[in-house]
């Protein structure tokens, strides 16, 4: 693998830290400074000023994520960090974003190739959000977002749409457009008040609390990698 993917899997940074280290000829590769496109094999080794760096075990994670926590590693604001509250020896990064306020299904892994493939839209990974929004949309409503909603960015695919109670509505969509649900909420005259997503390629929130997370089966590991290789 490239070796700034093999710093990632080692949990000494992101790839974009990784490549850092390397520019800084802090990482060397059986002896040799590493290069931006060093491939590593399972043979060689590598070393991070001086000290082995060795892989850590591909690691899946699901965590409920709470309102009030930003999906990143690191906040320049000190707020709470998803990476924070997942209290794992390896170094897992989230996969996909929700926003500070949206609560729900979150992906963290060390598997980048995985990561990588479930966010891209090719594999119409699906996301499924419970949405209290402004107003009662009345069924006409529900259509239209069924249909798809014309954005500023282009109009969207067809999602699935059902109503959980008079403001409250269901959208399973496989885009992963920045605040699509919110967009296409607001688009047809109900902003969203509160955002959940209670279900992520598959994965569900069972028996886990808000901050909770765990570790992933490994059929529930096999069953993403299908979806990613569709």
């Amino acid at each position: 693998m490239r070796l700034n993917a093999y710093l990632a899997r080692a949990g000494v940074a992101s790839r974009r830290g990784a490549d850092e280290l390397i520019k800084a000829g802090r990482v060397t590769v059986n002896g040799e400074p590493g290069q931006l496109n060093t491939f590593v094999q399972s043979r060689d080794r590598v070393e991070l000023d001086g000290s082995p760096v060795e892989l850590q075990a591909l690691t899946y994670v699901l965590l409920h994520k709470p309102a009030g926590a930003v999906t990143t590693a690191r906040d320049p604001e000190g707020r709470r960090t998803v990476v924070e509250l997942v209290d794992h020896p390896a170094r897992v990064v989230p996969v996909g974003r929700l926003d500070y306020g949206t609560t729900g299904a979150l992906l963290l892994t060390n598997d980048g190739d995985l990561a990588h493939r479930l966010a891209h839209p090719r594999y119409e990974v699906e996301k499924v959000y419970e949405a209290e929004v402004d107003g009662r949309p009345d069924d006409e409503v529900l259509e239209r977002l069924g249909r798809g909603i014309e954005l500023d960015d282009g109009p969207t695919a067809p999602a699935k749409v059902r109503r959980l109670g008079p403001y409250t509505v269901e959208l399973a969509i496989h885009e992963g457009r920045k605040h699509q649900v919110k967009r296409m909420l607001e688009a047809v005259g109900h902003p969203v008040r509160r955002l959940h997503r209670s279900r992520y390629a598959g994965l569900t929130l069972d028996g886990l609390e808000p901050g909770a997370w765990r570790e992933l089966a490994a059929a529930e590991v096999e069953r993403l990698r299908q979806t990613a290789a569709r």
